[in-house]
């Protein structure tokens, strides 16, 4: 294994340790102020750090855009079956597709919110949402009829079962608001991953990011103006859990991100990144006291292996095994 590997593996490790610890200060943040407003300063200071960045960048962005505006073609998106659908004009700019993004990362990102209002659990609430690794599958399959592979069928019935586990402690009953509002937020975490995939594609990353966390930060305010929730004085109070969701969740685990996919594989440093829920788990004990008892941690555990199993490609596996079977029994 190179060099340049190992350090972008260290990246992805730091990013997901960050998002991890990220849902403490989710947690704490709702101690004060609500949901949308959490999101507005949020998202604002996250916009905000990823302006020296972009300064740094912006002869590299440049020429990045002028190529692709003169190589790019008229949009289209290539299905699983091999059938190529036109798109409109309108989805090869990159202002709107910043904007389309950030539309569908605030719907998800305030619905966690609430999810985590409602919850006050960071390690149940990070575990839950680490299901959009295997949600994103299932809705590229939906949407875009792309191939369901065998370790994404297995990954599901493994993440069922410790979803199961994990929220139904006393009959069907006894899965909370809080449980379900979670489960829709992974579902919206997989839509914006394959919102990206199919726009965002060619795009500086470090640009798209901006432009979705800064029309994140605008809706926010958005919201919080039409309810009324805006609150200096408890922004005060959870000064801490905003600075570190938007500085450190936003700005430096996303730059960390960009830099470690471009040193390792993408399997890999998918389940690599699937390490925010273990953090989450790891900071809510520590940071929060959170307990849970041993049926939970089990669902934990299941929820983990089927989100890493997700991302392995075992219908790879099981063909090379099949074809070097093949080879070992010619004569």
């Amino acid at each position: 294994m190179q060099r340049k590997e190992i350090g972008g593996m260290a990246c992805l490790v730091l990013a997901a340790l960050i998002w991890g610890f990220a849902f403490v200060s989710q947690v704490q943040g709702m101690d004060s102020t609500t949901p949308l407003f959490f999101g507005a300063t949020r998202f604002t200071l996250g916009s905000i750090s990823l302006i020296p960045l972009l300064w740094f960048r912006r002869n590299t962005i440049a020429e990045q855009e002028r190529k692709r505006r003169e190589t790019q073609g008229k949009p289209s998106i290539t299905l699983g079956n091999g059938a190529i659908v036109a798109m409109p004009k309108w989805t090869g700019n990159p202002i709107v597709v910043s904007i389309t993004c950030g539309i569908v990362l605030f719907t998800a990102s305030t619905v966690q919110q609430y999810g985590i209002l409602y919850s006050g659990s960071a390690g149940r609430s990070g575990f839950i949402t680490a299901l959009y690794i295997v949600m994103t599958p299932l809705l590229a399959f939906v949407i875009l009829r792309r191939r369901v592979h065998l370790s994404v069928i297995i990954s599901v019935a493994i993440s069922v079962i410790g979803f199961y586990l994990l929220c139904v402690t006393d009959g069907f009953g006894s899965i909370t608001l809080a449980d379900m509002v979670l489960l829709f937020t992974a579902v919206l975490f997989a839509g914006h991953i394959l919102v990206i995939d199919t726009f965002g594609r060619g795009m500086d990353p470090i640009l798209l990011s901006f432009g979705q966390i800064t029309t994140t930060a605008i809706l926010s305010w958005i919201g919080s103006i039409i309810e009324g929730s805006i609150d200096w004085a408890g922004a005060a109070q959870s000064w801490i859990a905003i600075v570190y969701t938007g500085v450190c969740s936003a700005g430096v685990a996303y730059t960390l991100q960009v830099i470690g996919q471009r040193l390792v594989p993408p399997t890999r440093a998918s389940v690599i990144m699937s390490l925010e829920s273990f953090f989450s788990a790891v900071g809510g004990a520590l940071l929060l006291g959170e307990i849970m008892t041993t049926r939970a941690y089990i669902g934990c555990a299941l929820i983990f292996a089927g989100t890493i199993l997700a991302q392995l490609p075992i219908d790879q596996l099981l063909h090379a095994v099949k074809c070097r079977q093949v080879d070992v029994n010619r004569p």
